[in-house]
C-alpha cells in the first residue's frame, strides 16, 4: 500500500522533512511584525474598495485612511499566515512512513493535525473565519502590481502632502517602470517637496533585493569589504524569505511576487574576493550550480595555489548554506518527479541556472528580438546591452493591395523600425457604421478584466470582440451587416500588414478588439497622465535597463500590431512612439477616421496613448502572430460563423430567394 500512495503525496507537504537552511553568517533578528489593530482583521479587499470609492467621490482623507488600512491588512494577513504555518509545522512535524502495512497512517494523521492546527491558528489570529479574507483575482493582481499606491499618491497630492505622495508614487513606479506619467509625477513632486533621489523610499522593497543592490554598487566601486557585508546580508535575508515562502506553500498559493533563483549564484561569485579560504568556499559553492564554468574552475585552482602547502585543500568545501539548498532542491525535484509519475503526467526539470545566475527556462528574461544563441549574458559588471534587434529579415514597402489607401509615412519618416502610417483604410461611411455598431456591442471593461478604468482613473474603457459583434448581429441586436463590417475590416488590415511588411509566412490574428475610451467629466483639469502607459506589445519594457524582456505576463508570441481609427471628434488621445527610455517621444500621430498605424510588436517600438481629455476615442486594435499555435480562438469561431453565413447567403441566391421575403 505504501508503494501505491507514497508517489501521490503532494511534494510541498514533504518539505518540512528536509533540514532547514544554514545561514551564511550570524542570524538575523526576527522580522518585526505589524502591531495588531484591535478587533478582527478587516478584509483588505473591502478596505481597498472603500478607499477607491472615496477617492472617486472626492473624499481624499477617507481614501487615504482606507487605502493605507488595506495595505496594512494585506501585510498583516501574510504575516499571520506565515506565522501560523511555522507554528503548526513545529508542533506537528511530519515523519517519513516506515515499512509494513499501515505504516503511512501516522504521516497522514500528522498532515491532518497540521491542517487543523493551521485553521485554528488562522481563525484565532484573524479574529474570524479565514474565508472572509479570500479575494478575487483582480484584487490580488492590483496588490501585486501595487495599484493602491497609485491612488494613494493622487490622494496625497490632493491633500498637499507632497512627501507622502513621492513615497507612494515611487513605490508604485518600482513595480511599474513603464509608467511614464508616474515617472513624470515623481520628478514633479521631488522638485516641489525638495526630496533627493537617495531619499526615495520603496515601501514594498524586499530586504534581500535591497541588500543585493547595495552590494552590487559597492562591488562595482571596488569597495569589496562593504560589498561582502551586503552580499552576506542579502544571503541571510534571502534564506529568511525562502523559509517564509516555504511555510506558506502548504496549500494553493501563487508565486508571482517571488523569483528567488535569479541572482543567488552570482552572490557566491561576488563574495569570492578577499580571504582566500572563504573565496575558495564561495567558488566551490558557485560550482554546485555551474559545475562546468571554466572561469570559476580556474579561480579554484588559483585560490588553492595561494594557500599554505600545509593546508588540507580537500577539507575546504562549498559553503554549507548553498550545499544544503542544492541538496534540498535535488530531493524536491525527485519528489515532484515521483508525484508526477504517480499522477500520470509528464514533468521535465527545468535548468534554473545559467551562467551568472540567470534563469534558463521558457520564462527567462530575454531581450525582445535578440538572437538567444548569440546573446552574451553579463554578470555584476555588465556593460550596456545592445538594443533589441528583430530576429527575422526586416523588409517593408510591399504593395498595399487595396485601392484608395494613401501611404503617409514609413519607418524612417516615423523615426523607428518596422512602422507604417496609412490613411483611407476605411471610408467615412464605414467609420460612421462602425461607430454606430460600437454603441450597441460595447461592454464596460471588456478586454480589461472588467475594469472600468484599467490604465487611468480619468477615463472609461469599453470594448467588444469580433465574435461578440457577430453574435449580437445574428441575434438581431445590431445590424448583421455592420457586425460583419467589423470582421471584414480587421481581415483587410491583416492582409495590408502582411503585404506591406513583405512577410514570407501567413500572419494570424492573436487578438481582435474594438475599444472606446471616454474622458470622464470633471476629472480632466491639469492631467499629466497617459490614457495608456508606454509599453511594448510582446515584452516587458524596462526603461532603466534600456531593455524589453520577453517573459510573461507579456504576450511574447505577438509579432505585429495595428490600430485602425474610427473618429477624430475628441481632444487628446494622440498615439506616440518613444525611445526605450519611455520618455523621449520619437513620433506622435493624431487619430482620424480611416487612419491605420502598424508596427512590429517588440521592444523596438515602445508606444502609448496620450490622455483623452474630452469626448470619446474609438479604434479597432489588432495583434498578429506568425505562429499558428497562438491563433485567436474567438477569431477561429468567428471564421466559422462567417462561413455559415456565406453558405446561407449562397443558398438563398441559388434559389432566387430574397432574404427580405423570409421576414
Amino acid at each position: 500500500m505504501r508503494e501505491r500512495i507514497w508517489p501521490l503525496l503532494p511534494p510541498l507537504l514533504l518539505l518540512p522533512l528536509l533540514p532547514p537552511p544554514l545561514w551564511g553568517g550570524p542570524p538575523e533578528s526576527p522580522r518585526p511584525e505589524l502591531e495588531p489593530e484591535p478587533g478582527p482583521l478587516q478584509p483588505y479587499d473591502l478596505l481597498y474598495a472603500s478607499g477607491v470609492a472615496a477617492y472617486y467621490s472626492g473624499d481624499y482623507e477617507l481614501a487615504v485612511r482606507d487605502l493605507e488600512a488595506a495595505l496594512r491588512s494585506h501585510r498583516r494577513l501574510r504575516q499571520i499566515r506565515a506565522r501560523c504555518a511555522r507554528h503548526c509545522a513545529a508542533r506537528r512535524p511530519l515523519a517519513p512512513p516506515g515499512a509494513g502495512p499501515g505504516a503511512e497512517l501516522p504521516f497522514f494523521r500528522a498532515v491532518l493535525e497540521r491542517a487543523h492546527c493551521y485553521s485554528r491558528c488562522e481563525t484565532q489570529r484573524l479574529g474570524g473565519p479565514a474565508s472572509r479574507h479570500q479575494v478575487s483575482e483582480d484584487v490580488r493582481s492590483d496588490f501585486q502590481r501595487r495599484v493602491p499606491y497609485n491612488y494613494l499618491q493622487r490622494a496625497y497630492i490632493k491633500l498637499n502632502q507632497l512627501e507622502k505622495a513621492v513615497e507612494a508614487g515611487h513605490t508604485f513606479f518600482m513595480a511599474n517602470p513603464e509608467h511614464m506619467e508616474m515617472q513624470q509625477n515623481i520628478e514633479n513632486y521631488r522638485t516641489m517637496a525638495g526630496v533627493e533621489e537617495s531619499q526615495l523610499v520603496d515601501r514594498e522593497a524586499r530586504p534581500h533585493l535591497e541588500s543585493y543592490s547595495a552590494g552590487v554598487k559597492h562591488y562595482e566601486a571596488d569597495d569589496f569589504d562593504q560589498a561582502i557585508k551586503y552580499f552576506e546580508q542579502a544571503l541571510r535575508e534571502y534564506f529568511n524569505e525562502d523559509t517564509e515562502c516555504r511555510a506558506l506553500c502548504e496549500g494553493p498559493q501563487r508565486f508571482e511576487e517571488y523569483d528567488y533563483l535569479r541572482y543567488k549564484a552570482g552572490l557566491y561569485e561576488a563574495i569570492a574576493v578577499g580571504e582566500y579560504v572563504k573565496a575558495l568556499e564561495c567558488a566551490k559553492a558557485y560550482l554546485l550550480l555551474h559545475p562546468d564554468d571554466q572561469d570559476v574552475l580556474d579561480n579554484v585552482d588559483y585560490y588553492e595555489s595561494l594557500l599554505d602547502d600545509s593546508m588540507d585543500l580537500a577539507s575546504i568545501e562549498a559553503r554549507e548554506d548553498l550545499a544544503v539548498f542544492v541538496k534540498r532542491h535535488k530531493l524536491e525535484s525527485e519528489l515532484i518527479k515521483s508525484a508526477a509519475e504517480g499522477l500520470g503526467f509528464s514533468y521535465t526539470e527545468p535548468n534554473y541556472w545559467i551562467r551568472y545566475g540567470g534563469r534558463q527556462d521558457e520564462n527567462r528574461r530575454v531581450p525582445s528580438g535578440v538572437n538567444v544563441e548569440g546573446a552574451e549574458v553579463h554578470g555584476l559588471s555588465a556593460g550596456k546591452k545592445p538594443s533589441p534587434k528583430i530576429d527575422r529579415d526586416l523588409r517593408e514597402g510591399g504593395p498595399l493591395i487595396y485601392e484608395n489607401i494613401t501611404f503617409v509615412y514609413n519607418s524612417e519618416q516615423l523615426n523607428g523600425t518596422q512602422r507604417v502610417l496609412l490613411d483611407n483604410v476605411l471610408s467615412e461611411d464605414q467609420c460612421r457604421e462602425l461607430h454606430s455598431v460600437a454603441s450597441g456591442i460595447m461592454i464596460v471593461g471588456d478586454g480589461y478584466r472588467g475594469k472600468t478604468s484599467p490604465h487611468t482613473p480619468n477615463e472609461k474603457f469599453e470594448g467588444a470582440t469580433v465574435l461578440k459583434a457577430l453574435k449580437f448581429g445574428y441575434e438581431g441586436r445590431v445590424p448583421l451587416k455592420s457586425a460583419r463590417l467589423f470582421y471584414d475590416i480587421s481581415e483587410k488590415a491583416r492582409k495590408i500588414v502582411e503585404s506591406y511588411f513583405m512577410l514570407n509566412s501567413t500572419l494570424y490574428f492573436s487578438y481582435t478588439h474594438m475599444v472606446c475610451r471616454t474622458a470622464l467629466s470633471g476629472q480632466q483639469d491639469r492631467r499629466n497622465d497617459l490614457s495608456h502607459p508606454i509599453h511594448a506589445d510582446n515584452c516587458l519594457l524596462d526603461p532603466e535597463a534600456n531593455e524589453c524582456w520577453k517573459e510573461p505576463p507579456a504576450y511574447t508570441f505577438r509579432d505585429y500590431s495595428a490600430l485602425l481609427y474610427m473618429n477624430d471628434d475628441f481632444e487628446g488621445g494622440e498615439f506616440i512612439f518613444t525611445e526605450m527610455d519611455a520618455k523621449t517621444v520619437t513620433a506622435s500621430i493624431k487619430p482620424k477616421c480611416g487612419r491605420m498605424i502598424s508596427f512590429s510588436s517588440g521592444g523596438e517600438n515602445p508606444h502609448g496613448v496620450k490622455a483623452v481629455t474630452k469626448g470619446q476615442r474609438c479604434a479597432v486594435a489588432l495583434w498578429f502572430t506568425l505562429d499558428p499555435i497562438y491563433r485567436e480562438l474567438e477569431r477561429i469561431k468567428a471564421d466559422e460563423v462567417i462561413a455559415i453565413l456565406d453558405q446561407e447567403q449562397q443558398g438563398k441566391h441559388e434559389l432566387n430567394i430574397n432574404p427580405k421575403d423570409e421576414l
